[in-house]
């Protein structure tokens, strides 16, 4: 096994950058292969892994959170390819856990028909603060990827921060007023509980899950949903971050030249977007604009499913949102992702913030950060307070300012998944939808086809019919913030808008 000479071996995916202790980080360092046999056709790929505000907790609500770890290879000057891991063998030191996630998981690991397509690392204990773990290994079956013993090769490792959502039982629907809200029939009043993967009947029958049709976009109030489709009761993991602006830009420069035009977004400089082209490098810190921390916007169907599946992960579902952001909480009617209804008096910021650093790594709320109610960029604080630099917000912000007290003024959800109400549109599979109804849940297999486009045959397809948006953008009232709206439950397309993001899942090994 070759490092091939004049070649740099260290790729590395930042989803957040450290500055002043006012934001998260990951990074990889120290990347090398080691420990080749070329009986079994395996090396070892040796990294250090670190990142800040991690946590581990035995009470409520019983979680932690994790880096997704992935790694890509290339032969010569050919293009990126996914490698393969063992479900074994790795090395883990420090403190840390090694789980491998398969191709798929309800089935025994198979080297080449699945294999583990990442690992998730996290803490072995109970503890808070900066994680580090020096020495990670993770064995990769080279030659189950056809990769011969004397190969020339580059490689790249990748991290994404994670939050683990654990099983157990969860309400849809606050009891609110909310838009086509889930409710057990007939009292929309009544949140319907979800108590297994089972499937689930819709319809205007006593006791079963339903939902009105507030306006086109809340879906056909069909059913069933099969037991396939991922209901938020089993144990997931949860991006902890809107994927940012450096993130995508990484990706986009993994991708083969034909790959990389059809997932690049040209509208540049329009509402905090900047990642700009220059002969095939994409990069979001030109001298003109600076963006690497902030979420990526403009980012369609097509463009979210292609990220999920090179990297491994998947799209959540509606009824995942709802637990990620719930958990297993007492329903409050009207609540956003930090647990307080809007008719709570100062549940939501609702002065304009100014921002400090503006596009850099310690980009931070400057004035008007509440500490009583949840932050959030919705209408009031963002949209027509910043001047030129209205649009979504750095990753993480609200959880990194100063006067940060905890859950609500962090707008963290009960598991500590950030930005779930505002910055940008999640946009999940849905329940209002045939072509959503159809969703089993599978992983992405850390491949494109030549287009550039995910091959994952039980996603919902390029025109985004099946998918939806939840959760609220900048640009919004703050009544479609709330977590039990579903306004635009089904308004999937195939287009790229200002307020919607990237965020994925992955069911826990």
């Amino acid at each position: 096994m070759k490092r091939k000479n004049g070649l740099l071996l260290l790729f590395c995916l930042f989803m957040l950058i450290s500055y002043s202790g006012f934001t998260n980080n990951i990074t990889v360092t120290n990347l090398s292969l080691t420990g080749q046999n070329v009986t079994e056709h395996f090396a070892m790929v040796k990294f250090d892994i670190s990142w800040e505000n991690s946590w581990r907790t035995s009470s409520s609500p019983n979680n932690w959170d994790a880096a997704w770890v992935f790694v890509k290879y290339r032969i010569g000057t050919g293009a990126w390819m996914h490698a393969w891991l063992d479900d074994t063998g790795h090395i883990n030191l420090n403190g840390s856990t090694i789980a491998t996630g398969l191709l798929d998981q309800a089935l025994p690991f198979n080297p080449t028909t699945n294999p583990g397509l990442g690992v998730f690392i996290y803490r072995d204990a109970d503890g808070t603060g900066t994680f580090s773990a020096t020495g990670v290994q993770l064995r990769w079956n080279y030659g189950s990827n056809g990769v011969a013993d004397n190969a020339e090769i580059d490689i790249q490792v990748h991290a994404i921060e994670q939050v683990y959502v654990p099983q157990g039982s969860f309400y849809a629907g606050s009891g609110g007023t909310e838009f086509g809200a889930f409710y057990t029939y007939p009292t929309s009043a009544n949140p319907y509980q979800i108590t297994g993967e089972g499937p689930i009947t819709i319809g205007a029958a006593t006791g079963n899950l339903y939902y009105n049709q507030d306006n086109i976009y809340c879906g056909d109030q069909l059913g069933p949903i099969p037991s396939v489709f991922p209901k938020g009761f089993n144990a997931f993991y949860c991006m902890k971050y809107e994927l940012s602006q450096q993130g995508y830009a990484d990706f986009l420069n993994s991708l083969t030249t034909a790959q990389a035009a059809n997932r690049y977004s040209t509208l540049h400089t329009s509402w905090r977007y900047n990642i700009t082209d220059s002969s095939g490098v994409y990069t979001c810190t030109s001298p003109y604009a600076s963006s690497p921390f902030v979420a990526c916007n403009f980012i369609s169907w097509g463009d979210l499913t292609a990220y999920l599946d090179w990297s491994g992960l998947r799209p959540m579902t509606e009824l995942e949102f709802e637990k990620a952001c719930r958990g297993t909480q007492t329903n409050v009617p009207n609540e956003f992702a930090w647990g307080i209804g809007w008719g709570t008096t100062g549940a939501i910021a609702n002065s304009a913030y100014t921002l400090s650093s503006p596009g850099l790594a310690n980009e931070n709320i400057a004035t008007n950060y509440s500490t009583t109610g949840g932050n959030a960029a919705w209408d009031t604080t963002i949209q027509k307070t910043l001047g030129d630099l209205y649009g979504q917000v750095r990753v993480g912000i609200f959880a990194g300012n100063e006067l940060n007290t905890g859950r609500v003024s962090a707008g963290a959800t009960y598991y500590g998944i950030m930005e779930m109400s505002g910055n940008l549109y999640e946009c999940p599979v849905t329940v209002g939808n045939p072509a959503g109804r159809g969703f089993n849940g599978s992983n992405g297999n850390g491949l494109l086809d030549d287009s550039g486009n995910a091959d994952v045959p039980t996603w919902p397809g390029f025109d985004g019919m099946g998918s939806g948006n939840r959760g609220g953008g900048w640009g919004d009232n703050f009544t479609l913030l709330a977590v039990s709206g579903r306004y635009a439950a089904t308004w999937g397309d195939s287009l790229r808008w200002s307020d919607i993001g990237c965020r994925g899942v992955r069911v826990a090994p």
